[in-house]
């Protein structure tokens, strides 16, 4: 009954079993709410020059603020055909204290890549070898795919993020440390091909993918290697003689130690394929500074012309766009979202890029011939300041907010078809909620269990400012009922998609007080949408049942390994997710040997399971002060305390009038109750729950009554919320590479 593509949003799970592989953006909120409130500020900007930017660089990796983002960084900024400033920070080695060298420190500049690797695609563009508009499969031969849409995902597609594609990110299998092991990019491709589940050039959604197939296009037209072209094409042209697709022996000299967020260095690895487009290009702040310097000058460099101007041109043309205003793709690059409701946005190009221990950020500002690359070793929100910083000291009119025209809202009626739930397409445990109507009978709400409900207030057709977070949320609807939004707050790339009208469930009343969870999970694919089914609401939960359900819904799959040949598992059709649950440790007890899967299972076991899995995540000194009415064992009494805190139940559990809750934790649990947890899972707000309660731990001693009556009207401080971190090249996990 329940799909097992799907999954829900169980943070500790992922990132305590998966390790990222690659990513794209580390993204925080709070640096967001900084850049939209200094957007406003008078000061007149200071003109980009060799000595303005190198001070500003100075003062900027010198500041407190700064200085906990990065182990070492290497930066550069070109105007004019010119190189203004070009500085390393810090340290490549830091326990060797090896200083950053901007012109022989190599770092892995991740998804910046993919800039490269659609340059070299515009090349062959411009020769009248590939043709944008032609389907990919022209170019690249023998993938084998569904396409029930009837409409090729064509070149341009794949530069734009467009395919339609079933997610395809690199799997914790991919990353390796045997520098002698080659996976080629066909024989990847051939393993990993995903279907096509939307409509090509439907909606957007941050393709990896798409970029491997890309390099295999540039291989199989110009008869070369991919990284061989590109180091005749591109880098020798350019004298970039740093920079490379391969890590070989002069890369690993070269490469600056990559570091995790607490400072401990990320030992070295190889990642799958060999060479990987999307992602494994290894350069040089200044190696990247040529780049730059030929791309805003026309595609030439000195004598190399790499690109046609007319080729350079097209590639800073946004191509897809939900609404004019929130501009998605060009060839090679995404639109900036630092800045929300900035108007000018479509004046900036960018390319962010990350790897375990590596990020990067590389922006043009086209129409001022400016450019900026920033590549550092440590995972954060660094590029995020200097860029937001960047803009607002030199550029500050493409920070400045949007005017609209006034507008009346529409009614609650006419809002009402954004109704429902909806699922990212790239990070499907991402769910926001959509509903019209409240104390204004023209006001649209959204929830998610980060931000948890806020307003959305209509400043145009289909398009909302939201009220907490001052970004912009749009929606696009087809004709065939299809709807997308794209909220870039929590996801800023790609769109999420409403969820299905449920068709319901024979045996469950629509009064039923769990027909909300029920139908909720059947709209986002979570069990399976088809008119006339049972659903057997009141029907016991097994443990091999519940086990497999959970680890599904988290977007996990079984084990590899087979399990034990005495084990009372090893046979059952749940034995991988029963495997990785003892692996993962979610399952525990003094006999290794008895699961007993198909016995019933008890609430509080459901209970300790998650806890389990969720107590580094949220610890359980968080919950000590619930209070717990019935009867619950004692070992699990943090994690049922932890369950009803976050509100992960049903309307089963009632609060006492002293304020106690019944968990019925020793009661087996049943169907429609599994339901509702998991509902609450994708829709509670457990992540500003958690910021509350931190935020509650760290206050100082309150005051008294006097000092209350005195300080009355001083506004109360909100917790920092941060949203998960939206990754474009990973498995949906936050640990990282060790």
């Amino acid at each position: 009954m329940f799909n097992s593509n799907s999954r829900f949003k169980w943070t500790a799970v992922t990132s305590a079993c998966l390790a990222v592989v690659l990513s794209l953006s580390l993204w925080v909120p709070q640096v967001q709410a900084q850049s939209a409130a200094a957007a406003g500020d008078s000061k007149p900007p200071a003109a980009l020059n060799a000595e303005s930017a190198a001070a500003f660089l100075d003062e900027f990796f010198a500041s407190s603020e700064t200085k906990p983002h990065y182990v070492g960084a290497s930066v550069i900024v070109v105007k004019d055909g010119q190189i203004l400033a070009e500085k390393g920070y810090g340290y490549a080695d830091l326990d060797k204290k090896t200083p950053v060298d901007p012109k022989n420190t190599a770092f892995r500049v991740a998804s910046v890549s993919k800039t490269f690797t659609a340059a070299a695609v515009m090349q062959l563009a411009e020769q009248g070898k590939v043709d944008l508009k032609a389907d990919f499969q022209t170019y690249v031969k023998g993938l084998e795919f569904e396409n029930p849409f009837g409409t090729p995902v064509t070149v341009e597609n794949l530069l734009t993020h467009t395919t339609g594609f079933e997610i395809r990110d690199p799997q914790l299998e991919d990353i390796h440390t045997d520098p002698g092991k080659h996976i080629s990019m066909e024989d990847y491709a051939m393993k990993h091909m995903p279907p096509v589940v939307r409509k090509p050039g439907s909606a957007y959604m941050y393709d990896n993918f798409s970029f491997l197939l890309l390099g295999m296009i540039v291989e199989n037209v110009s008869g070369e290697p991919f990284e061989s072209y590109m180091q005749e094409h591109i880098f020798k042209p350019l004298g970039m003689n740093n920079s490379s697709f391969m890590l070989n022996e002069k890369f690993k000299s070269q490469l600056a130690t990559g570091y995790d967020t607490v400072h401990k260095p990320v030992d070295l690895y190889m990642l799958e394929p060999t060479p990987m487009p999307q992602g494994g290009m290894l350069s040089t702040a200044d190696d990247i500074g040529k780049f730059m310097i030929a791309f805003l000058n026309d595609g030439k460099k000195d004598d190399h012309q790499i690109l046609k101007a007319a080729t350079v041109k097209s590639m800073e043309q946004y191509r897809s766009s939900i609404h004019p205003l929130l501009p998605d793709t060009a060839y090679g690059f995404e639109a900036p979202f630092q800045l929300p409701g900035a108007g000018s946005s479509s004046k900036v190009i960018t390319k962010a890029g990350d790897l375990s221990g590596y990020s990067s950020y590389l922006f043009f500002i086209p129409e001022q011939n400016t450019g900026v690359f920033l590549t550092y070793n440590q995972n954060g929100a660094l590029r995020s300041l200097l860029y937001s910083a960047f803009i607002q000291h030199f550029y500050p009119q493409y920070a400045k907010p949007v005017q609209f025209k006034e507008y009346t809202p529409q009614s609650a009626e006419e809002l009402r078809r954004f109704n429902g739930l909806y699922a990212d397409l790239r990070i499907s445990t991402i769910i926001s909620k959509l509903q019209a109507g409240g104390e204004t009978s023209s006001q649209l709400s959204i929830s998610d269990p980060f931000l948890g409900e806020r307003k959305l207030i209509q400043v145009e057709d289909n398009l909302f400012k939201d009220e907490l977070t001052g970004q912009f949320t749009a929606f696009k609807s087809y004709e065939d009922g299809t709807t997308y939004m794209r909220e870039p707050y929590l996801n800023p790339f790609g769109y999420a998609k409403k969820g299905q009208k449920a068709a319901g469930f024979r045996d469950v009343p629509n009064n039923s007080p769990y027909a909300q969870a029920i139908h909720g999970l059947q709209s986002l694919g979570y069990l399976e949408n088809e008119a006339n089914q049972s659903f057997k609401p009141k029907t016991t939960v097994t443990r091999a049942e519940f086990i497999e359900n959970i680890l599904k819904l988290s977007g996990l799959k079984p084990s590899k390994t087979t399990p034990p040949a005495d084990t009372d598992w090893a046979g059952h059709a749940a034995a991988g997710y029963i495997q990785l649950g003892y692996e993962m440790g979610m399952i525990t007890g003094a006999d290794e040997k008895q699961f007993k899967p198909d016995q019933a299972i008890v609430r509080q076991e459901a209970a300790a399971m998650m806890w389990r899995a969720l107590q580094l995540q949220y610890p359980s000194e968080l919950f000590k002060d619930v209070k717990l009415a019935g009867s619950t064992d004692t070992w699990a009494v943090p994690a049922v305390q932890m369950m009803v805190k976050l509100g992960i139940y049903g309307p089963e559990v009632k609060i006492q009038e002293d304020g106690a809750v019944d968990f019925l934790s020793r009661k087996p649990l049943i169907r429609q109750e599994q339901a509702a947890i998991m509902y609450a899972l994708i829709t509670q707000p457990t992540d500003r729950i958690v910021a509350e309660l931190r935020a509650e731990q760290q206050q100082e001693p309150q005051p008294s009554a006097e000092e209350s009556s005195e300080e009355a009207g001083t506004p109360e401080s909100k917790p920092e919320v941060t949203p998960p971190i939206p990754t474009t090249e990973s498995t949906p996990a936050a640990a990282s590479v060790q």
